[in-house]
């Protein structure tokens, strides 16, 4: 299945691009995702939860950045799991772009993708469409968390003069890697309620077949 998505950011296009491929912000934006362990600069464990009426399926997968260009503004990214209870499986490839647009950026994510199991029994049709909603829910926290107001930075006028600097992460520039914001605590990812978005999914699809009465 393939879902496509594209979105206007009111941001410089290299500080949306370098947000983009900062896994510990994105994954935020991510429902039902959660973070668990950044293998390297461009390789990441984490897991995404999925909540069917009484059943959650759960699946631990690795993602991976394979390509990157930075002066095209341009990423791919692989990214394979399983279920933590059962057979199921999820494979997925997302190619992720950012352009310049007036004064902001445009943003375009073609994603490909399969999954097998007891949420595939859904079927094709409802699957891309709310696939196409949870990929709208990430567009739409980015846009908001890349637009939002930045914090007053009051911490940096109290710091005494000559105090040592803070240390810098694994992925910060200096070591040869991207830089990566410093992974905060925050609670567990809520899983996503498919049977919420299917109803949603439904009622979209019974408005057009009647007019939008």
């Amino acid at each position: 299945m393939q879902i496509e998505t594209e979105f206007e950011v009111a941001a410089p296009p290299d500080r949306v691009f370098d947000f983009l491929l900062d896994v510990n912000r994105v994954v935020a934006c991510m429902p039902g995702a959660e973070l668990s362990e950044a293998v390297d600069a461009e390789t990441f464990k984490g897991r995404v939860k999925i909540k069917v009426g009484p059943i959650t399926v759960a699946y631990n997968g690795t993602a991976r950045i394979v390509e990157k260009d930075q002066g095209e503004r341009r990423a791919k990214l692989e990214a394979s799991g399983r279920e933590t209870t059962g057979p199921g499986s999820a494979q997925a490839t997302a190619v992720m772009t950012v352009a310049p647009s007036g004064d902001g950026s445009a943003v375009r994510i073609q994603a490909d993708y399969t999954v097998a199991g007891r949420v595939a029994n859904f079927g094709r049709g409802v699957m891309e469409d709310v696939s196409r909603r949870l990929v709208g829910q990430m567009a739409d926290c980015i846009k908001a968390t890349l637009e939002a107001p930045a914090p007053a930075a009051a911490g940096a006028a109290s710091q005494p003069a000559g105090a040592a600097a803070p240390a810098q992460t694994a992925f910060e520039s200096g070591s040869g890697l991207p830089a990566q914001s410093p992974p905060a605590p925050r609670p567990a990812a809520k899983p996503v309620n498919a049977l919420s978005l299917f109803f949603g999914v439904l009622w979209d699809r019974l408005k057009r077949l009647f007019g939008g009465r």
